[in-house]
């Protein structure tokens, strides 16, 4: 799909987020935040901008760009740390793991608890609240909880130490209630914890308008070192209550969903938050009828959706309710095989994340709403016009097999995969044949289909006896479709390996004219023709070219690989060691070949027998060429 960027950068909004950079491979290569995207990401192509040579070859290599609209520059910037963990892209500077962010810490698991700083989220009984951008503010925050309740800060063991010590120095400046001298009650204690607690968990008005009072009223007594404190503590406190909500401390996999619509088109956005962070984002494109409600269009969603998505988390959180709630609880925990839940928030963290999925699915269907359309023509269009040329129920996962090899020299096979009419990369697989010598494809084929089967045969049976699903595997994917290239013998191979398999997956022939172009499709021994300009048939092109490709770049590999073995290798006791100790003392091989054997057995892990060898080699070659 064609990328406009003068275009997408009108596009963009004068909002706090996140900008993801992808090359022409689709790899994300960047990401980075921004209070204005609009802003930020126009600097990039701006002439008179300098930001050093990285970047600016990072910026040759942009292909196209993505973003997410988040509510504050706090949130970008969790967004953006949780985002460059999860893909590692080559142009930024990796961050620091999540010591880089601290924690409040409630060790609720002691019988008197504490108020504490932390870099790390261990699990332990202790309720941790962040993680928060500025370590300053939480440490005023701590403190500030500290003198309002009166916390012990001390490492006592209590209730076993209570009285064997005489009370610590914050006692008796009034900042802590002493416990360790039973000057406070345990119930008293616990209650000022759960206050602290709800203040942490976003109750900030009580403390907020204490403090306000105060500083007021310090100021009206002309005591203004004190109203100046209460202001910072208060600044602190309102520094804190920016809550971030694009990490969750309580580690929990979700989906946040959110949904736009405008006559009959709609976008549905998807956050995915595994382990408490949101490491992802996709939108999906829905025709609907222009009555439909919101409840149903959210319905037809997770029934398609979740019927085909491999990982279903605990929650899903949704913008507004819907009629079979429980139904669809009931048939996703059967899926998963452990219960699911299906909420709408009304109040607090989880309903301002909902809004914000929904705040981006509407930027989506405002801007990008025709593109969405050509590009789900493109992939899944092409797929479901793929299917119907099949007669195929549907078409997700495709894989598509390819031989290379020169006169049989190193034959290698090919596995590229496409899900959804894109090409998922991190499933492409190659063979290094071992079997087969000689330029014989059908054999070649024969046993890359093999291995791939049984392989995946063997990770599914080891699964099933751990009691795992299938989509654990890296082989355990079988695809709804196989395309070989070439015509019926190809396909007949695929066919009598699935056979000895006993496995029943449909298989088509991609068939290429005298040219070598694509033509059509060989299917139940017949040739199926299709128009060429149709979408189906441009992705049935992209798939062969992109198996032939993958094809030809191993095998160009393994001959790279083997001219730089071959002519060493060939000499009897020179291995490895031997063949790199004679490469770094002559350099080259004519300086090796014209080496007299005293200077070879003078080279290191050599001998004189070891010398002779290579001697004898090299002149009776250079014999054999003058004859």
């Amino acid at each position: 799909m064609t990328f406009h960027l003068e275009e997408e950068l009108k596009k963009l909004p004068d909002q706090p987020g996140v900008y993801i950079m992808h090359d022409k491979e689709d790899v994300i290569i960047y990401i980075g935040k921004a209070v204005s995207l609009t802003k930020r990401v126009h600097q990039y192509f701006q002439a008179s901008h300098n930001e050093g040579i990285r970047k600016e070859r990072m910026v040759k290599q942009i292909a196209r760009f993505e973003y997410i609209v988040t509510d504050s520059e706090m949130e970008a910037l969790v967004l953006e740390c949780n985002l460059i963990k999860e893909h590692r892209p080559k142009y930024n500077t990796m961050l620091r793991d999540d010591k880089t962010y601290p924690y409040i810490k409630v060790t609720l698991g002691e019988e008197f608890p504490r108020v504490l700083f932390a870099r790390l989220m261990k699990k332990d009984k202790s309720k941790y609240f962040g993680p928060y951008t500025s370590a300053g503010a939480v440490k005023d925050t701590i403190d500030l909880l500290n003198k309002l309740y009166g916390f012990r800060t001390c490492s006592r063991r209590l209730p076993r130490d209570i009285g064997k010590e005489r009370p610590c120095l914050n006692y008796h400046i009034k900042q802590c209630s002493a416990p360790c001298q039973a000057c406070i009650s345990k119930e008293e204690y616990r209650e000022r914890i759960e206050q602290a607690v709800r203040f942490l968990n976003g109750e900030y008005q009580p403390i907020l308008q204490k403090l306000q009072e105060q500083m007021e009223s310090a100021a009206e007594n002309l005591e203004f070192e004190k109203a100046a404190e209460y202001r910072d503590l208060r600044n602190s406190v309102n520094q804190i209550a920016q809550k971030q909500k694009m990490t969750d401390a309580n580690d929990e996999d979700r989906d946040v969903i959110g949904l736009a619509k405008d006559g009959e088109d709609a976008v549905v956005q998807v956050f995915f938050i595994r382990g408490g962070k949101l490491i992802g984002r996709e939108h999906f494109y829905m025709k609907i009828a222009s009555e439909d409600s919101r409840e149903q269009i959210l319905t037809i969603f997770l029934k398609q959706y979740y019927a085909g998505t491999p990982f279903i988390p605990k929650l899903l959180m949704l913008p507004s309710s819907i009629e079979e709630k429980d139904v669809i609880e009931e048939w996703l925990t059967a899926k998963r095989g452990q219960k699911i839940y299906v909420k709408t928030p009304k109040k607090g963290i989880k309903e301002k994340l909902v809004e914000l999925a929904s705040k981006n699915a509407r930027m989506v269907l405002s801007q990008d709403k025709e593109k969405i359309k050509r590009e789900e023509g493109r992939t899944i269009g092409a797929m479901k016009e793929i299917a119907g040329l099949l007669d195929l129920p549907k078409i997700v996962r495709v894989e598509a097999f390819d031989i290379s090899n020169i006169s049989g020299f190193q034959s290698v096979g090919s596995m590229v995969v496409y899900e959804k009419g894109k090409p998922c990369r991190s499933d492409y697989r190659k063979f290094r044949l071992k079997s087969v010598s000689g330029p014989d494809d059908y054999a070649s084929m024969h046993e890359v289909l093999t291995r791939r089967f049984e392989h995946g045969i063997a990770e599914r049976e080891e699964l099933l006896k751990k009691g795992l699903s299938n989509d654990y595997g890296s082989f355990t994917k079988f695809p709804d479709l196989i395309m070989m290239d070439g015509g019926r013998g190809q396909v007949n191979i695929a066919l009598r390996v699935l056979e000895e398999l006993k496995l029943n997956i449909p298989v088509c022939g991609m068939v290429k004219d005298d040219n070598h172009r694509t033509r059509g499709l060989y299917y139940h021994n017949a040739e199926i023709p299709i128009d060429r300009n149709s979408e189906g048939f441009q992705l049935i092109t992209r798939i062969q070219d992109e198996a032939h490709r993958f094809a030809i770049e191993y095998h160009r590999s393994l001959r790279s690989k083997g001219q730089v073995r071959s002519v060493l290798d060939e000499i009897p006791g020179i291995g490895p060691s031997r063949r790199k100790a004679l490469m770094m003392r002559f350099s080259s091989l004519d300086a090796i070949r014209t080496a007299s054997i005293l200077e070879l057995a003078e080279t290191p892990s050599m001998n004189m027998q070891a010398a002779k060898e290579v001697f004898d080699h090299f002149h009776s070659v250079d014999e054999k060429k003058e004859v």
